[in-house]
């Protein structure tokens, strides 16, 4: 990293995914986040996290009777939240919102601080209630308090800031508050977007273009969200209706992608938005004291016995697989784990769609999944996939598993102690993956799509499997076909043979699978491009 004074980055994003018990996150955007400021502490740079405090956090995902999912909440009380004493207010329906500000490292992140409106002077202590609950006009007031009140809390906590870095459009309603500040003290509109620009860098993570966020702009006004501005100025901005990632687009110096191919995908995604900045590849990475074992870590470095060390890690799966599920499956038989969000792309179920090719194997058990995910709570195909694997679990009772309520806990267990990581999204939707880092660098073996991160990573045969090639069709039935063809002949004709008839092969992949990784998709690395890339002028 440069040696000179590095520049105070003000980093803000919906949610954080720290520990299991404090219920900031989601999925993946959260466990980056969180990563991301973990690492900033172990290299002692000034990164300032800004987020909110959820009161229910995002939803206990539990497996009914019926096969299938439902949605619990409760209401969290954390005692390790440190009260700055800074309370902000940001104007919603006309209405001052009280935001109280809240501190803590205590997972061992650089101290993040957190706005809540669930405090006695609001009539609406809900806005903070549910991570991406809801519906539009709560999104938008989350949305306003995150980014409008995340710059007056900065400056009522007396941090000065020279970069504002947002990750995913969520916080692009900071800029309105930053170019309002700048209005305020004499500039012109146009003067104050030049100069707000050039404090401004962003982060897109979502290569589907509906999954982008975008609010009309007349319900927007009535969210009192264009701050000051007038709807012209916010159309120039983020467009009719108001796109998020178009507004963070042209409102940041800087962007990036999240990995090589994502920043390509996203570049081309978003080619025809005027005045936008040049999108950058950054690939994401993981902070590697949280997700990858020491006995590994230890047994790869001291070249000792990897396998021993991973059965061990396998049957402490094992047993947590049969604690959580009644199932117990057998330390001896390929494992294959597969935790992700229930989206369509991600395609959980495309291992099933040839059931007398596969079947064969999971009755047997030589071929044990471990699944796990959440899906939105009103994402209904995304609990119908659910279900789906639930089935296959009643179907496949010794071989198939399905762990309920996806959380951080699951997800380390099973990236630290599976044999294989299975990843078979549609190409090219998956952003980055870091779920596979963290699988790698434990030394469990990569079988993946090319796609998100694992193009960077993959020696086909040496560190993991490649699965088909870089085949893209907007025909989606023979997209599938094709890539379950591939899915099928990497798993059956090189997976399964070397694990059950070549040892030795196998655990020189696991050391080429930690070699490849360890220092490549660890924060440090992430942290410096952003530094060198996009922080420093």
């Amino acid at each position: 990293m440069n040696e000179k004074k590095l520049p105070v980055v003000a980093y803000f994003c919906m949610e954080y995914g720290l520990h299991s018990d404090f219920k900031l996150y989601a999925g993946g955007l959260g466990i980056l986040a969180g990563d991301y400021i973990k690492g900033a502490k172990d290299i002692d740079a000034p990164l300032i996290p800004i987020g909110l405090k959820w009161k229910q956090g995002y939803t206990d995902q539990k497996i009914g009777g019926d096969g299938k999912p439902y949605d619990a909440y409760h209401n969290y009380v954390y005692d390790f939240l440190e009260d700055t004493g800074v309370k902000v207010t940001v104007n919603i329906r006309k209405i001052d919102v009280v935001c109280k500000v809240w501190k803590t490292d205590h997972f061992g992140n650089n101290p993040l601080y957190l706005l809540d409106t669930d405090v006695p002077e609001n009539k609406d202590a809900w806005i903070t209630g549910q991570l991406y609950g809801w519906f539009d006009e709560e999104r938008i007031a989350q949305e306003m308090v995150l980014g409008i009140g995340g710059v007056k809390a900065l400056r009522a906590l007396g941090i000065a800031v020279d970069v504002y870095h947002f990750n995913e459009g969520h916080a692009a309603l900071a800029a309105t508050e930053l170019i309002r500040e700048k209005m305020s003290g004499g500039h012109t509109f146009e003067e104050a977007w030049r100069a707000t620009r050039e404090e401004v860098v962003f982060t897109t993570h979502t290569p589907i273009k509906e999954g982008n966020e975008a609010h009309p702009l007349d319900r927007l006004e009535y969210m009192c969200g264009f701050n000051g501005l007038t709807r012209d100025q916010m159309e120039r901005i983020g467009g009719e209706p108001f796109n998020m990632t178009v507004a963070g687009l042209r409102l940041a110096r800087i962007s990036n992608g999240v990995a090589e191919l994502h920043a390509a995908t996203a570049n081309k995604m978003w080619k025809t938005v005027a005045g936008r900045s040049e999108i950058i590849p950054i690939t994401n990475a993981i902070h590697t004291p949280t997700w990858v074992d020491e006995r590994i870590t230890k047994a790869y470095q001291a070249g000792g016995d990897l396998w021993a060390v991973h059965q061990e890690l396998k049957g402490e799966l094992i047993d947590f697989i049969a604690e959580r599920s009644g199932i117990p499956l057998n330390p001896d038989n390929l494992l294959i784990g597969f935790s992700r969000r229930a989206a369509p792309y991600k395609r959980s179920d495309l291992i099933f769609s040839k059931p007398k090719l596969i079947e064969p194997y999971l009755e047997s058990g030589r071929i044990q999944i471990a699944f796990s995910g959440k899906a939105h709570p009103l994402d209904d195909v995304g609990k119908q996939i659910i279900s789906n694997l639930v089935g296959m679990m009643k179907k496949y009772p010794k071989s198939v598993v399905f762990l309920e309520n996806y959380d951080m806990t699951i997800g380390a267990k099973l990236t630290r102690s599976s044999d294989i990581w299975l990843n078979n999204p549609r190409r090219p939707l998956e952003a980055s993956g870091t779920s596979g880092m963290k699988a790698a660098m434990n030394g469990v073996l990569n079988c993946s799509i090319l796609d998100g991160w694992w193009p960077e990573a993959c020696i086909d045969g040496e560190n993991g499997w490649k699965i088909g090639d870089t085949f893209e069709t907007g025909d989606l039935e023979f997209q599938n076909q094709h890539d379950s063809d591939a899915l099928y002949d990497t798993l059956l004709n090189k997976v399964v043979p070397t694990f059950y008839e070549n040892r030795s092969k196998w655990v020189q992949m696991m050391k080429k699978s930690i070699e490849t990784t360890i220092t490549t998709f660890a924060t440090k690395r992430m942290l410096e491009e952003y530094y060198n890339k996009m922080y420093i002028k």
